[in-house]
């Protein structure tokens, strides 16, 4: 595989290796959203989801246009939320492996 390949696919997953920007991507696959709409979905204040979405824009995952005052962020590619998807599938075969095996410890 060509090394550039690689070297985007690390810095994609590293702009994923935190769990207020994975939830930010979630709520963004749902519709675009403002700071403030982000903050009060996620709970958050809002210069932590303000340091969030400046990784995500930095790494081109997700786009911000100017509405106003306000700026609206989206999913600069739709693709992500299939990639979300996709993990949550990893997760659940991971989980279905763990209960199989907490199953077989308890039948011993």
């Amino acid at each position: 595989m060509n090394r550039d390949i690689q070297q985007f696919k690390a810095e994609f997953f590293k702009a994923l290796a935190h769990p207020m920007r994975i939830r930010i991507l979630e709520v963004l696959c749902e519709g675009d959203k403002n700071v403030n709409e982000l903050q009060s979905i996620l709970g958050s204040e809002g210069s932590a989801v303000s340091q969030q979405l400046a990784v995500l824009r930095n790494k081109n995952v997700v786009n911000g246009t100017k509405d106003g005052t306000s700026v609206i962020y989206s999913l600069r590619d739709p693709l992500i939320k299939d990639l979300l998807g996709v993990t949550r599938q990893i997760f659940d075969n991971h989980l279905v492996d763990a209960i199989s095996l907490l199953e077989t410890i308890r039948n011993e």
